[in-house]
């Protein structure tokens, strides 16, 4: 993911009861990555919202909050239930990993100690790092939920110190309501924040009141704060044979920009530019024509790529038009940056990498 604003349909930790309306203002204002708690409303209403959402285009997340073990892991069950996207929450891995193992579901747990509702966050910083450290080391979670603004102590240091325990994405969460903390979070090196009450009590400065308007804002807010976001970017690099030359100058020309974050390549491609490049930070899966176009597809719609820059020869034959339609689809659908040309792959390296 990249810097990602996902508006939660909750306040004071439970979904709201006319959460369906407040979605549909969401959407009005640009919202695509939209959330609910697990408390609040029963399984049939949340998994109507859950529906709505995905019908929208939008990536759904479902955020546990309840403490005891036996909501938790019902909890987890009713994720698989309503499909959602992501799981946020909770505090069992060991117990929640085996039911939804099966499931595409991403699951981002919270470290630390989390306690009461509202949730709040206790132990030290060197403590709740050392918990981020050994979830992210378990198979099945793909990143952390932080509660970091729940947390008494020095909030961007938390962030960037649990950050620089993995290279997991980090979300944060709770009491997010201002424009300096979005660019904190961001600076700190995470990958997304979520905002609940704050949007709905409309905290944000906004040109018109309601929902709608508190999206539209904090949208903006998150572009302006994702230009200065330290959480390295996985970018997708592929090019035609024809097109390889073309794509090595570019990256020659942004190897600076492109130093601190993760490229992933088709095999033909990775290898040329490990050959020029060692010091980037090069992954490589299969050739093109092995199935590697289609790896990338896969991390698209699991969340795992940023961007994709993919320069196409433009007189391609209709066997290898066919992947970059493909992927252009997936990007599409994911709501995905992906660039064909080097101007348009300027633009993403200006919007979104840091120099």
């Amino acid at each position: 993911m990249s810097f990602d604003f996902i508006i939660m349909l909750t306040a004071n930790d439970a979904t709201v009861p006319n959460a369906r309306a407040r979605l549909s203002q969401a959407l009005e204002g640009g919202a695509h990555h939209i959330g609910f708690k697990d408390v609040g409303l029963p399984l049939e209403e949340l998994k109507i919202l859950a529906d709505e959402i995905r019908y929208a285009g939008g990536r759904s997340y479902l955020e546990v909050v309840s403490l005891d073990e036996e909501s938790e892991l019902t909890s987890a069950r009713a994720a698989v239930e309503l499909d959602v996207d992501y799981l946020l929450g909770g505090t069992r891995p060991a117990r929640v990993v085996p039911i939804i193992r099966s499931h595409p579901i991403r699951y981002f747990p919270f470290p630390g100690r989390v306690v009461g509702h509202p949730s709040v966050l206790e132990g030290s910083q060197d403590e709740i790092a050392e918990s981020a450290r050994a979830l992210t080391d378990l198979e099945g979670v793909h990143g952390l939920d932080l509660l970091a603004y729940r947390f008494t102590g020095d909030v961007p240091e938390l962030i960037r110190t649990v950050c620089a325990t993995t290279d997991k994405p980090v979300i944060v969460a709770g009491s997010i309501d201002s424009a300096e903390r979005v660019r904190a979070v961001a600076e700190a090196g995470a990958a997304g924040f979520t905002v609940g009450t704050a949007a709905l009590s409309g905290e944000f400065p906004a040109d018109g009141d309601g929902l709608t308007a508190q999206v539209q804002s904090i949208l903006a807010i998150t572009l302006d704060a994702a230009c200065r976001s330290t959480a390295p970017r996985r970018i997708g690099i592929v090019a035609h044979n024809e097109r390889k030359s073309q794509l090595a100058a570019w990256v020659a020309r942004h190897a600076k920009a492109l130093r601190s974050h993760r490229l992933i390549c088709t095999g033909g491609t990775g290898a040329m530019l490990l050959s020029v490049h060692p010091e980037l930070s090069i992954h490589r899966l299969n050739r093109g024509g092995r199935g590697g176009d289609l790896q990338l597809g896969a991390m698209i719609a699991t969340g795992e790529l940023d961007a994709v820059v993919f320069f196409a020869d433009p007189h391609a034959q209709h066997t290898t038009d066919v992947d970059l339609q493909a992927l252009i689809r997936l990007a599409t659908l994911h709501d995905m940056p992906i660039a064909t040309s080097p101007k348009a792959a300027d633009l993403i390296v200006a919007a979104n990498l840091a120099g």
